[in-house]
């Protein structure tokens, strides 16, 4: 079967043909069983040099290797160990010799230029055990987006392998920190989820904080603190077109859209205490959803958008509570030794990712939407500030160590098995990150 699918960004049109002769692509099972509970051992990939054009070629066997040594779920093969080269991607590599090195999955791929100029790559992915082709396809694009097709064949391969989306093709919003702790200027910026490609949104003048990105679109909203009330802010990142939403009186916290990105809900502070509001962003009619004399606020909406989590100091202490996204009474879910905060509904609703600060140690974790399960992933001195990647399968967040230093972003998976720094220019908090861009 051959199909085509189009894919539209800033940067231009991205054409994919599937390389797979006789039967569909993804024909086939999950290889890996990566779902909660299993007890899964990562697939050993061989990611050969692909061939063509020299300096394209290179950059896709590069970045494709480097997203599978931060997936956890794949492991890159040293190619130092590899039994051939590979003369003809679209042959079948001798099985026997891969076999030799443990490999259970061959990459195999060329890069180009089609006949009116614009950049052409394609890969094949080759299961050794059967010695089948079990994944391919074939790009055209911009040669602007040549990164891009790295990632978006890196979430190919992946997805066939674990029967789960990608999330090497995404984006990420942060807060750029630089200059001396007492005096930091803070932009707003996005960057690849690998730290590659970093642009500034805004120039430092206001402070800014607690960027979130729409489900459903390429905009994000975010507070912005200048010499007036707080703003609430709506940036479109492909247009760069930026709107206030609303100027509040007193002080507003954590803006996050709804799933259908036609709303967002927000923590507005009356007094000593704080509720939660939701917007509609069409008519910017507000409506109040919780009625307490506590600090309720860090709201995140249930997938389905029936739900909303929140932090809320209402028994005592700071703790992660739920309630329907229309009001009404909530429900207590953490129930741990310290204090929850910054709660965050999973993309595939399964998991909630809070923060724990217990004896001076800050730890990043995850529990059942009923409160039960709860597994610490990693903990330190100031972890904060989860995000998920669109497959729901990996954590951002930032470390602050104090002191002159600064904020770093992490990455981090589900089970807890690896923790990566992500790369960022200088100092760096508030990661959201991106739906998958294609």
């Amino acid at each position: 079967m051959v199909f085509t699918l189009t894919r539209r960004s800033a940067a231009g049109l991205l054409l994919g043909t599937a390389l797979a002769p006789g039967f569909p692509a993804y024909a086939q099972d999950r290889y890996l069983d990566v779902r909660p509970g299993s007890q899964f051992k990562p697939v050993s990939v061989a990611v050969t040099d692909f061939g063509g054009e020299s300096g394209n070629a290179a950059q896709l066997t590069s970045i494709i290797t480097d997203n599978f040594k931060r997936s956890v779920f794949l492991v890159p093969l040293d190619p130092g160990s590899f039994p051939e080269r590979i003369s003809n991607p679209d042959q079948p590599p001798h099985m026997d010799g891969w076999r030799g090195i443990n490999a259970q999955f061959v990459v195999t791929g060329r890069a180009g230029r089609s006949g009116d100029g614009r950049s052409q790559s394609e890969f094949r992915l080759w299961d050794v055990s059967t010695g089948a082709q079990v994944a391919g396809q074939q790009y055209v694009t911009d040669p602007n987006n040549s990164r891009r097709v790295a990632h978006i064949i890196a979430d190919a391969i992946f997805s066939r392998i674990t029967g789960e989306k990608g999330f090497f093709d995404s984006r990420v919003v942060f807060i750029d920190e630089t200059g001396p702790a007492e005096h930091r200027r803070k932009r707003l910026a996005i960057m690849d989820q690998d730290g590659a490609n970093v642009r500034y949104l805004t120039r430092g003048d206001d402070l800014v904080v607690t960027p979130r990105f729409s489900p459903s679109s390429q905009d994000v909203t975010y507070m912005s603190f200048g010499t007036s009330d707080p703003k609430v802010l709506l940036l479109n990142i492909e247009t760069g077109q930026r709107e206030v939403v609303g100027n509040f009186p007193g002080m507003t916290f954590s803006p996050r859209f709804s799933p259908d990105g036609q709303k967002i809900v927000m923590s507005l502070a009356q007094g000593s205490s704080s509720n939660l509001y939701t917007m509609d962003l069409r008519s910017r009619t507000t409506t109040r959803i919780s009625d307490s004399s506590a600090i309720d606020t860090s709201p995140s909406y249930s997938p389905d958008g029936s739900q909303i989590v929140f932090e809320s100091d209402r028994g005592g202490s700071q703790q992660v509570y739920v309630m329907s996204a229309g009001g009404g009474g909530a429900k207590r879910l953490s129930f741990g030794d310290g204090h929850y905060s910054t709660p965050v509904w999973s993309p595939k609703g399964d998991y909630i990712a809070f923060t724990r600060q217990k004896a001076g140690a800050f730890a990043i974790g995850v529990m059942k939407p009923d409160g039960s399960g709860e597994r610490i992933l990693t903990e330190g001195f100031h972890n904060e500030g989860p995000t998920w990647a669109p497959n729901g399968l990996f954590l951002m967040f930032f470390r602050d160590p104090g002191g002159q230093s600064g904020a770093k972003i992490f990455m981090c998976d589900i089970f807890g098995r690896q923790e990566f720094q992500v790369p960022t220019p200088s100092y760096a908090s508030d990661p959201a990150w991106s739906p998958l861009l294609n």
